[in-house]
């Protein structure tokens, strides 16, 4: 074995009821590298990870640190072992301050052998500090973005001083500004000798930063080359084992009237909104962190109150003050938080799906399991939602499939406006050629879609039309012929307007 590899799997084998999500897996990284793992979503990833640090048990095989063959029996032993991780899932816990979450499970003691809380708000401050985050250490987590929760998880696992790093999407809820911090990080880990796993689906991530790449297919490892011996369409034809054709599959419709307007709608957090959509239209809206996209979209769903203004919706105005009053209105809405507000976690994938339209199995008191089975293996078989069966328990399922199974729950209510927020977030390209069909699908059918979306290329590959937001306000909106990332970028960040 070479001295400088720092990790090595060896023959890594892992079941689920009804499934193999690891097959004689094998690969080595080396230090002071970063080593990305490339493959689809339920390819086995994540699973390998979670066995790295000790969450899962393997069937078989062997992990090998330094040349010496370990077993990891829980994360704490695998942080022993110098073994961070920065999972794909944000698992937190909302009620949590940012000082008790960073420290959770590596509390410092005092000479008492109790907690030493003045301790953790010293480190606590000089971490902030240090990564120039103007956070408060007492604020709570229910009280932060997706994006800033992403931050402090990486900061987390850099701050253990950890060897092994496992970056699972790391990226995948920041923006390009804490992108650019996370990668001047990783230099610095990589100068300093440490051995970087990187999982990502950003092809341009990819090749910026690994030294090696493995491509994980079906439980197996394809392949595992260094990054000069590939580029982006052999990793893909790698990942896919197909050729996906045209990345946006989006079909031009007829354009019908408009179904839903927006006019003057205020809140706290944003004001003045006035848009529309149409039948057969794929609507964007574009925007930097903190534009205040994804809280129109929350009260227009009826998850946030709105101070004034209007919803119409086919010509007449309508009240919306919960979800309930909107799912009526046959509007639906895709979260970006899928853990926090999409999946019941402790359900079963049946139970996910069906959960939004009881109504329609439940007669005279009486559930009819056929035709609730029967509709939601339609609606899996749809969506290609890859589970061991339906009544296996949505956490176990990957971040690809749990996506796919909370577009299933609201398709089963029939929408004629669906809102989806940032819908391919932490997905693979197979699993975003899938989604993008499915809205082109959807709006084939006369129906209407609002993409909420920090990935400019599909907001420009897949839609009709693009409002952009900055500082709670729509800065502007663009036709088809104006769609550039440049343009959108020039009102993403208040330098010009064209409203």
């Amino acid at each position: 074995m070479s001295q400088d590899v720092k990790l090595k799997v060896l023959g890594i084998e892992k079941s689920f009821p009804g499934v193999k999500a690891l097959d004689q897996i094998e690969f080595s990284v080396r230090k002071g590298t970063v080593h990305v793992l490339c493959g689809e979503n339920g390819a086995g990833k994540s699973t390998l990870m979670k066995i790295i640090n000790g969450i899962y048990q393997p069937d078989a095989g062997q992990i090998i640190i330094d040349g010496v063959e370990v077993k990891i029996k829980n994360p704490i032993q695998a942080r022993q072992l110098g073994i961070g991780m920065i999972f794909q899932e944000l698992n937190y816990i909302p009620e949590m301050t940012i000082e008790e979450s960073l420290f959770v499970g590596n509390w410092p003691l005092d000479k008492a052998g109790k907690v030493d809380w003045k301790e953790i708000r010293k480190r606590t401050l000089a971490l902030l500090k240090a990564e120039n985050l103007n956070y408060r250490p007492d604020m709570k987590l229910k009280d932060l973005t997706v994006s800033d929760i992403q931050m402090l998880e990486i900061l987390k696992a850099i701050s253990y001083n950890s060897d092994i790093i496992i970056m699972d999407e790391p990226t995948s809820a920041i923006t390009n500004k804490e992108v650019e911090v996370l990668f001047s990080k990783i230099f610095e880990l990589k100068a300093r000798g440490a051995a970087i796993i990187y999982i990502s689906h950003k092809m341009d991530e990819i090749f910026r930063i690994a030294d090696d790449i493995t491509v994980f297919r079906d439980g197996k490892v394809i392949d595992s080359k260094p990054k000069a011996e590939l580029d982006i369409e052999s990793v893909i034809a790698l990942m896919v084992g197909r050729k996906l054709g045209n990345d946006f599959p989006k079909v031009e419709v007829p354009i019908g009237a408009p179904i839903l307007k927006v006019e003057a709608l205020n809140s706290s957090k944003f004001k003045d909104i006035n848009f529309e959509i149409k039948k057969g239209e794929i609507v964007g809206f574009a925007g930097l962190m903190g534009a205040g996209r994804t809280e129109v979209m929350r009260s227009v769903f009826g998850l946030d109150p709105y101070r004034s203004g209007k919803i119409i919706k086919d010509g007449k105005e309508i009240k919306i003050k919960n979800v309930k009053d909107s799912i009526d209105h046959k509007i639906v809405m895709l979260s970006e938080d899928r853990r926090r507000y999409g999946i019941l976690p402790v359900r079963s994938v049946r139970e996910n799906i069906s959960i939004t339209n009881l109504k329609r199995f439940i007669k005279k008191g009486k559930l009819h399991a056929k035709e609730e089975f029967e509709t939601v293996k339609y609606y899996c078989d749809k969506m290609k939602v890859k589970t061991p069966t339906y009544e296996t328990n949505i956490s176990s399922l990957s971040g690809g499939n749990q996506q796919k199974v909370l577009l299933a729950k609201w398709l089963i209510t029939d929408p004629e406006v669906f809102i989806v927020d940032e819908p391919t977030r932490g997905i693979d390209v197979g699993a975003k050629y899938e989604i993008y069909k499915l809205i082109s699908d959807l709006v084939s059918e006369g129906k209407s879609v609002i993409m909420v979306s920090s990935e400019l290329p599909e907001l420009i590959g897949m839609c009709d039309r693009i409002y952009v937001m900055a500082k709670g306000e729509i800065m502007g909106v663009l036709d088809k012929p104006e769609f550039t990332q440049e343009n959108i970028m020039r009102l993403a960040t208040g330098t010009t307007s064209n409203n």
